[in-house]
């Protein structure tokens, strides 16, 4: 039974979703050449729109940020003028979108963001990212410039403004990516922080800047508008280290003094367990996290539902079956069999 996949859900007085199911982060790299979304991602999103919510592709929040080729930016007017478009699809199929808010940091690469002046990626430390870049194999990742105290600020600075570009868009609030080993999960695990200023070393200096850009942006479009997605069990882009289980005990500790709309977890496979998080990092943030929480991985609506009923979170996220299945919740609902995603659906939008 999945019924109570299909209950009405108060995120907070300003934001209640048709029912729990999100429709997770999917990167697809449909973006033109000037990072503007096109009208094939308004369709491809207005479709999905019977979500409770959909989490947007991870949008750049400057030239800097980008990692991947034809990712989508928030940062000119052509690109908010674009997701306009998206975001006016959405809603006009009665759905709600949040904006995914992204900077890749050391999984940046220059051949994105030479002609922006800029020549570097940034980081937390210059400790680089082994491997190429996926879709641009010709690209080895460069150890990347350590951020000054005065780009921290500036990088503050252009998540706040990427925040409110995304309301003058049309979004409903946003998501901020401090996941997946990107830029703001860089200052957050030992592996990729190596500073030894009031950004580093401890749990509340490598929390510092994370916890300024969620401050920031709180202030800027409100705290009722501001999720944050997180993944304390490094696995991604990203080595563990038995020291990071302080860092984000701390980090989670400050969040439940805050109002976000929702934390959600930044684990592709939720089975997976962590030694220094006892466990799976869902279970680990429950532990230690209050408030409103999105699961997800492998999970299907299914085992969700069970897992909402258990109290392991409050909403579900599915990710690549609504690629294969643009009326997933629909299909749920009424019970009929779900399209198998496979490889082959990533190469168009669909």
């Amino acid at each position: 039974m999945t019924d109570n996949l299909f209950q009405s859900f108060a995120l907070n007085e300003t934001i209640t979703l048709q029912n729990r199911i999100l429709m997770a982060p999917l990167t697809r790299c449909m973006a033109d050449d000037e990072l503007v979304p096109t009208q094939a991602m308004a369709d491809y999103y207005a479709r999905r729109a019977e979500a409770g919510l959909i989490i947007s592709e991870a949008v750049i929040i400057r030239p800097d940020g980008q990692g991947y080729p034809n990712t989508p930016g928030l940062f000119t007017p052509a690109q908010i003028e674009g997701w306009r478009v998206v975001t006016d699809a959405v809603h006009n199929a009665g759905g709600k979108i949040f904006a995914q808010l992204w900077h890749t940091g050391r999984v940046a690469h220059p051949h994105f963001f030479e002609k922006s002046g800029s020549t570097q990626a940034v980081a937390p430390s210059a400790v680089g990212l082994e491997g190429t870049v996926p879709r641009q194999r010709d690209l080895t990742y460069q150890v990347p410039k350590a951020v000054s105290h005065d780009e921290i600020v500036q990088l503050v600075a252009d998540y706040s403004q990427a925040a409110a570009n995304a309301i003058d868009a049309g979004f409903d609030g946003v998501e901020i990516h401090g996941a997946n080993g990107y830029l703001i999960d860089q200052f957050l695990h030992h592996a990729s922080n190596h500073r030894t200023d009031e950004y580093g070393q401890t749990a509340e200096n490598m929390a510092r800047f994370p916890l300024a850009v969620i401050d920031a942006i709180s202030e800027r479009i409100g705290s009722d508008r501001t999720a944050l997605r997180v993944s304390p069990g490094a696995y991604f882009n990203m080595a563990g280290d038995k020291q990071d289980r302080g860092v984000f005990d701390y980090l989670l500790a400050q969040l439940e003094l805050r109002d976000l709309a929702f934390l959600h977890i930044g684990i592709f496979d939720d089975s997976m367990e962590f030694d220094y998080l006892d466990g799976r990092a869902s279970s680990y943030v429950r532990s230690v996290y209050s408030k409103t929480l999105v699961g997800v991985g492998r999970y299907s609506a299914e085992t969700g539902s069970t897992a909402i009923a258990e109290n392991k979170f409050d909403l579900l996220a599915i990710g690549r079956p609504f690629i294969a299945n643009p009326d997933y919740v629909a299909r749920v609902r009424e019970g009929h069999d779900l399209v198998t995603y496979s490889d082959d659906m990533l190469a168009s939008l669909v």
